[in-house]
């Protein structure tokens, strides 16, 4: 067989399009795609190049000159009276201000001045295209966009979705086609996974496709129970109601209608700050509540947008700038299980290396025994994988069409592929775990998290030193870290004077460590630095917490029987008693700050916690209002007093505070409240609204 790079333009153009529409099938009508959006999408651009060179080669039917998808059979159909268009895509700032450069040329022939043309910015959701048909303000039809002139009928199906309205209020035009997107919250997407888990079942794959197959139900009650949420951004056909002359003032109506509108929409003035909205919101997609893949711009002033017309499948007045691919596949090599400081064997997968989510990656996580089940991925799988952010990259799942016959299922290991000890999965949990604590994996994880930036900080004590170190029998717990010496570093390659200097300095340094510091390296299960601070505060100092009883630790607020009954039993083992006694010959310190008379001001008070302060860490913060008396819980809710806002806040939160009128502070509000207990002076719930205490 000839390689595709081999073959005549005629033959790869019909190779690429029979192959696009078979992902088109995937994707719009089974809601199981086969490969990434990414991947799809490169399909797509080589089949444009061609047509590009060969122009000849172009037909009507092409899938570059019509709309993607397609009406399945299973529901009714329905012929959109105005059609359901898709739009061109922007995947970098180039082909942004290509567009741009189009765009104002179009505007230039119409005696307009392009760099100046208002433009709308909103969000692409990652969802599924939705027609709403209300006929005297009640809902009658809604139907999904299919192939942009034929769509299908779930009308049962989205009046399930508690945030669509069923009656619009007087005055409403007498036909209205609003349109949106119909999506999954992320929160939502991940606890059906999780249900799916303990249910034994295969994952979903991504929100996007998951809110699809719940509106394809045959049983409403199926969607109902999916919990899908719905943003409107544009009206279809519609008779009566006002004259509306610029994009955005759609939304603010469709608001006034009680159509859920992203809050999100900004109106730009000119091409020239496009690109600085776009790339500002690829750096903080994840600060969503939802899972969006891109910015859509379209041109504000809807006169222009008529006279700027469509071509066959998008209009001219608006693009969809694409953000980098944070699903690729790859051929998964093997699987493989590593083994950490608490005894946790994760498996992972060994991958041929793909550029994904702005790295090169070479490695992925499978999380545990049951995701690996549920997943059914096996070496030799071609496999999706996903980095989003900064996040650990992680195996999706398996590309099924492409599995090769015979393919044996990959089987978990029953013993520890570090010490050979027998793994154990304890009962009600999800990990499985190695038990030997000598288990030279852990021995060396847990020195490493001991000098860790979050814990005891030696600066030049990382994981290959640690491996050595361990490898040469120079350390075999924690303590044995303050009894390194120079004579025993000054043997090892790649140790200098200075660098020998460098890192006994900084384990000298350590010994001064606060005792919440020290708690956090002693790695106990479950205890994270906000316990380890409330227990330090409490308590003054290392010995009277391993004194103290469970129902004691438990009492002290911010821990809890959970984090109570693991330090206790953290304690009462031999040879963690004799790691103290080693900490404590080596003058390391164990001694908390006293525990402060603190005014107990915030009772009754819910304080949250968003972005970077400069003068509190943020258990530190969450720490002062705790000892107050109050609660900083980790969600904004209509209970909430106030959101204290620091530098890069969350925008969800922050968003939702907006929305709920709740109080926003700085830091200098903030050390108000605290002194106080009480709001500073002119500190108004955000957007004027009282908050609700």
């Amino acid at each position: 067989m000839r390689a595709v790079t081999d073959l005549e333009p005629a033959e790869r153009v019909e190779q690429l399009r029979a192959t696009i529409r078979r992902h088109n099938d995937a994707y719009y009508l089974d809601d199981a795609p086969e490969i990434p959006d990414a991947d799809y999408d490169a399909l797509v651009r080589e089949l444009q190049q061609l047509e590009e060179q060969f122009p000849e080669l172009i037909t009507p039917d092409s899938p570059t000159q019509v709309v993607s998808g397609s009406a399945s059979t299973a529901f009714a159909p329905v012929v959109h009276r105005v059609p359901m268009m898709s739009l061109d895509n922007a995947f970098s700032a180039e082909e942004l201000d290509a567009w741009g450069g189009r765009l104002a040329r179009r505007l230039a022939d119409l005696g307009e001045s392009g760099g100046s043309v208002g433009l709308v910015a909103e969000l692409k959701i990652d969802g599924l295209a939705m027609s709403l048909r209300y006929e005297g303000g009640t809902l009658v039809q809604a139907a999904t966009r299919g192939d942009g002139r034929i769509g299908e009928d779930v009308t049962a199906n989205v009046r399930t979705i508690s945030v669509i309205p069923h009656t619009l209020p007087k005055g409403a035009p007498e036909v209205l086609e609003v349109r949106g997107e119909i999506y999954m919250p992320i929160a939502v997407f991940e606890a059906l996974n999780r249900a799916q888990v303990e249910a034994g079942l295969r994952t979903y794959a991504n929100p996007r496709n998951t809110a699809a197959g719940s509106l394809r139900q045959k049983d409403p009650s199926i969607t109902a129970s999916r919990e899908l949420a719905f943003w409107s951004y544009q009206l279809g056909e519609v008779e009566g109601g006002p004259t509306l002359t610029a994009h955005h003032e759609t939304f603010e109506f469709l608001a006034s209608l009680g159509f859920p509108v992203n809050p999100e929409v900004t109106v730009l003035d000119g091409l020239a700050a496009a690109d600085a909205h776009c790339r500002g919101w690829q750096d903080r997609r994840h600060d969503l509540a939802y899972e969006i893949d891109g910015v859509v711009l379209k041109v504000d002033d809807l006169a222009l947008q008529r006279e700027l017309g469509f071509t066959s499948k998008a209009p001219r007045w608006a693009i969809a700038y694409k953000f980098p691919p944070e699903e690729r596949t790859t051929k998964l090599l093997d699987i493989m299980v590593s083994v950490g400081r608490t005894g946790r064997a994760t498996p992972f997968g060994r991958l041929e290396p793909v550029f994904v989510g702005g790295s090169t990656v070479g490695v992925a996580t499978l999380h545990n025994q049951d995701q690996v089940k549920a997943k059914d991925v096996r070496p030799g799988d071609t496999v999706i994988v996903r980095k989003a952010g900064d996040v650990i990259p992680e195996i999706v799942g398996p590309v099924l069409a492409e599995r090769p016959k015979g393919l044996p299922e990959w089987v978990f290991p029953t013993e520890c592929p570090v010490c050979g000890h027998a793994l154990v999965r304890p009962e009600g949990e999800a990990d499985t775990r190695c038990p030997n604590i000598s288990c030279p994996a852990r021995v060396a994880g847990t020195i490493e998290h001991f000098a860790s930036r979050g814990a005891m900080d030696i600066e030049g004590l990382g994981e290959q030193r640690v491996r050595l170190f361990c490898q040469m029998g120079l350390v075999a717990d924690v303590a044995d870290v303050y009894s390194l010496t120079a004579e025993q570093l000054s043997g090892i390659e790649g140790f200098g004077e200075v660098s020998i200097n460098n890192l006994l300095s900084a384990i000298d340094a350590s010994r001064e460590q606060p005792l919440a510091k020290l708690l956090v390296g002693l790695n106990v299960r479950h205890m994270g630095p906000a316990a380890s601070v409330a227990l330090a505060t409490h308590f003054g100092h290392l010995d009277r917490i391993e004194a103290a009883t469970e129902e004691e630790l438990a009492a002290v607020e911010g821990v809890g029987p959970t984090i109570a009954s693991a330090v206790r039993e953290w304690f009462a083992d031999d040879s963690n008693r004799a790691v103290v006694q080693k900490l404590r010959d080596a003058g390391v310190n164990m001694v908390g700050p006293d525990a402060p008379e603190l005014p107990q001001n915030l009772v009754g008070l819910s304080v949250v916690v968003t972005g970077t302060l400069d003068g509190f860490t943020r258990d530190e913060a969450e720490a002062a209002i705790k000892g107050r008396g109050g609660k900083s819980p980790g969600s904004v809710s209509k209970k909430t007093t106030a959101v204290v806002v620091g530098n890069e806040p969350g925008a969800s939160k922050l968003t939702k505070a907006e929305d709920l009128g709740v109080p926003i502070l700085d830091e200098v509000g903030f050390r108000h409240l605290l002194d106080t207990g009480e709001l500073p002076p002119g500190a108004v719930p955000a957007g004027d609204a009282p908050a609700e205490g």
